[in-house]
């Protein structure tokens, strides 16, 4: 049994997938890019873009009831293994205590030319 998680807060999906799913005690969120959910425009810059998606999935964790304090794994990623320290210091921000399990992987491309991507799995006991 599963649960499809769907808010306004974030970006529509741009493909077959939704914005989450809850299956158990687990929110998996799919990943957002830094696109503005009332425009649909991308955020200037990797910086801008890696705040913007960390918002989205806030908005859809919250529309699932969980926070940032129950992430138990991330993966980002990014189409510049150069930008890893710019959009490691935004996230950083996002996890001052107790940072989830991460993974970083630099891809050929990201959808709407964005030049990073995050998704997160949520654990709720």
């Amino acid at each position: 049994m599963h649960e499809i998680i769907h808010t306004t807060a974030a970006p529509a999906a741009i493909g077959p997938y939704n914005q989450a799913v809850r299956a158990g005690n687990f929110v998996f969120a799919s990943g957002q890019l830094g696109l503005d959910p009332a425009t649909g425009v991308l955020a200037e810059g990797v910086e801008a873009q890696a705040r913007q998606a960390l918002a989205n999935l806030q908005a859809v964790l919250q529309a699932a009831g969980a926070t940032f304090a129950d992430v138990v794994k991330t993966t980002i990623f990014l189409t510049d293994m150069g930008d890893f320290q710019t959009v490691n210091t935004v996230y950083a921000a996002a996890f001052a205590a107790d940072p989830p399990a991460r993974s970083t992987v630099q891809v050929a491309a990201l959808p709407r030319g964005g030049a990073v991507e995050i998704e997160m799995i949520a654990y709720q006991p």
